[in-house]
């Protein structure tokens, strides 16, 4: 067993705290789990799908963490069999990087380049790369072995080095420090008289040092700007989306078969055919509505595995998603299934028919609408897909798992690891045309300051499935960085939608400015001549440096001022791992709702791993506090922040002794409530 490096109240405090807290955790780890991706995956876009994925299995599975070894390892083993998988799903056996490190990588098996990145780029230890891999240390250290010798020539050593093979099995606990006393004396003297093997060591240890070099410098391996936050916005988007309850109008009966047949006749003359029959016919009003406007496509693809029946009945799809309109009819019992996407559902040609730069969008169950409640066996839902690249094409659905509907505890509770949500599994294969509809771009011109940043709109898309706004954020000021809006609601033409509050993204970064996108609900067939759209909120990040002095051996608490604020240094135990507490319960009027915080050693060092983890509250726009440890309804909540009151970190580097905090700034949200009124070029 490997000694667990989180005591069982901070494994407590991530399974009370949900989402946010994994999501933190990441966070503060981001640089080496990036690091990590970038020796299996191709390119940015996958690895932002590792991180979610990974992230959203480790909330799902984090309750059945048994501490048998740390959080940390217990995480990468997860990281990393969902990086295998996402290989698998891409067809990827091998990047294409650009690097000359990244590409002699790519040449090792794959057991060799496994312990070689959880080694020497991940920086774990021999029993922790022994314990992900599944394999005892010996075998771990002949990977390694043979890893840096294949590593050796791919790098362009042609020369031969062997050395004595008797002491081959030496060179790793050698080099990292591990060996014994006796065995080192004995391996050092026969090293000062071998010149092979003197040879053969000396480059084995270049190039080993060469990795953890490159990575620290190779600016391939520096994380993008924005790179978390962009995950961070599919998760939340998903999280608020699980908890939404929408209104559903009532189902209208079918109409007696003369008016019917009369309403039929009038339609063959009229064209109002359409509109009327789906009104009368369809179930799901979304879908009604889309079939109205001849917008999507009635498909009625059927298949049935174990007593289980799923229907595909519609498509709708645009340059922003594809809809799946679909019903699930469990033929032998009274029970509700749903599809998760990334959970049992899997598009087979993703990559090869749609496009990766955005994330499907999450739909939660409906339980209210009519169908939905008076059959027991009977559940309509819809499923979000990426959108097409072309503007048809052939979607190759492949199901394997339904969600069990328990009425009993909420959907979130289910999908969030709450609860043990129970599931079907078999086989429902499905190949479904989709023909994309057009997309209307409006070009605006309008701008607005906040808290003295430039912020400027430039389109307006309207898609059959959502409203898009297009912005850009100016990023000239060093000291102050608007990272994104959220915004309250579009007008259009006296028509009020409101904003998706989790849906927004960052697209690409344009000379001196970032462009983003807001998500609003559909307008349908509006032509837009009239444009103001209301701000509700900025997150901001504010460069404020400040360098605090740390001693060991002086008794704490003790206090310094940051931001107008008074912050305590509880505790700094040096040991391993050594353990930093700092806290401001004050949250009133505060200033900053989190710290960018690192520690600096005696030699201006910064430590090789460092976690943290945080305590907090959660405070909406009125001030009312809500306990972070009871079930929160977010939706419900006006604006909530979340105010960071304890934040631990914890240095796995035994040989760093800390001198100092480093804090180069902190993070904040501005409440607004400006309109800002657009006009169309």
């Amino acid at each position: 067993m490997i000694p667990t490096k989180l005591d069982s109240m901070t494994i407590g405090t991530i399974r009370e705290q949900g989402m946010e807290s994994v999501i933190n955790w990441f966070d503060q780890h981001k640089q080496s789990f990036y690091e990590l991706g970038l020796f299996f995956l191709s390119n940015e876009h996958q690895i932002e799908e590792l991180f979610y994925r990974s992230i959203s299995k480790v909330h799902k599975e984090v309750p059945r963490f048994k501490q048998e070894t740390s959080f940390e390892v217990w995480v990468t083993t997860i990281f990393l069999q969902t990086c295998r998988s996402l290989s698998r799903e891409s067809g990827i056996h091998s990047s294409e990087p650009q690097h000359e490190l990244l590409k002699a990588f790519d040449q090792l098996n794959n057991h060799e380049k496994e312990a070689m990145v959880l080694r020497y780029v991940k920086g774990l230890s021999q029993e922790e790369a022994a314990y992900i891999l599944q394999v005892s240390v010996n075998q771990l250290k002949k990977y390694l072995f043979s890893g840096i010798r294949s590593l050796r020539k791919q790098m362009g050593n042609e020369e031969s080095y062997d050395g004595c093979t008797e002491y081959h099995k030496d060179y790793i606990d050698y080099l990292e420090r591990t060996m014994d006393r006796p065995n080192r004396i004995d391996f050092e003297v026969h090293i000062y008289h071998c010149e092979e093997c003197q040879e053969d060591l000396s480059t084995f240890q270049d190039v080993r040092l060469s990795i953890v070099n490159d990575t620290d410098t190779m600016e391939d391996f520096h994380l993008p700007s924005h790179f978390m936050m962009n995950v961070k916005e599919r998760l939340l988007e998903e999280e608020n989306r699980k908890r939404q309850k929408n209104q559903k109008r009532r189902r209208v009966g079918l109409a007696i078969a003369g008016v019917f047949a009369l309403l039929m006749g009038i339609g063959f003359f009229t064209g109002a055919f359409a509109n009327v029959y789906y009104t009368w016919t369809e179930e799901d009003e979304q879908l009604r509505a889309y079939l109205q406007e001849d917008l999507g496509q009635r498909v009625n693809l059927v298949a049935e595995s174990e007593g289980v029946k799923v229907k595909i009945k519609a498509v709708v799809a645009d340059d922003v998603q594809t809809l799946v309109f679909y019903e699930i009819e469990d033929t032998n019992e009274d029970n509700q299934y749903f599809m998760n996407y990334d959970d049992g559902v899997i598009v087979e040609n993703v990559y090869k028919i749609m496009k990766n730069e955005s994330y499907p969008r999450y739909y939660p169950p409906n339980l209210e609408s009519d169908v939905n409640k008076t059959e027991k066996n009977v559940y309509q839902g819809k499923i979000s897909l990426l959108p097409l690249k072309e503007e048809e094409g052939t979607i190759n659905l492949k199901i394997n798992k339904l969600l069990k509907i328990d009425r009993d505890s909420s959907v979130a509770s289910q999908l969030w690891g709450y609860g043990d949500i129970q599931s079907k599994t078999g086989k429902w294969n499905f190949e479904i045309p989709v023909t994309k509809q057009p997309s209307v771009e409006y070009a605006l011109s309008g701008q607005t300051n906040i808290e003295g940043i430039p912020v400027r709109f430039d389109k307006l898309i309207i898609a059959p499935t959502t409203t898009t706004l297009q912005y850009g954020i100016n990023t000239t000021d060093p000291k102050k960085q608007l990272e994104f809006l959220q915004f309250n609601d579009l007008e259009v033409n006296n028509k009020i939608v409101k904003s998706d509050l989790y849906g927004g993204s960052h697209i690409q970064q344009d000379m001196n400015w970032f462009i983003s996108q807001a998500q609003f609900d559909t307008l349908l067939g509006e032509k837009p001549k009239q444009v103001s759209v209301q701000l509700g909120s900025a997150y901001l990040i504010i460069q404020d440096n400040k360098t605090i002095e740390l001693n060991a051996s002086q008794e704490y608490p003790q206090t310094f001022e940051y931001a107008g604020s008074t912050i305590s240094i509880d505790k700094v135990d040096v040991g391993i791992p050594t353990t930093i507490v700092i806290s401001d319960h004050n949250v009133e009027n505060r200033a900053y709702e989190g710290l960018h915080i690192n520690v600096v050693g005696e030699d201006e060092s910064f430590p090789m791993s460092m976690g943290m983890e945080t305590e907090g509250v959660l405070v909406d726009k009125n001030g009312v506090k809500y306990d972070m440890n009871t079930p929160i309804e977010y939706e419900k909540i006006e604006q909530p922040r979340h105010f960071t009151t304890v934040q631990t970190l914890r240095l796995e580097d035994s040989d760093m002794i800390p001198k100092k905090l480093d804090i180069s700034g902190y993070n904040t949200t501005k409440y607004l409530n400006e309109i800002v009124k657009l006009s169309l070029e």
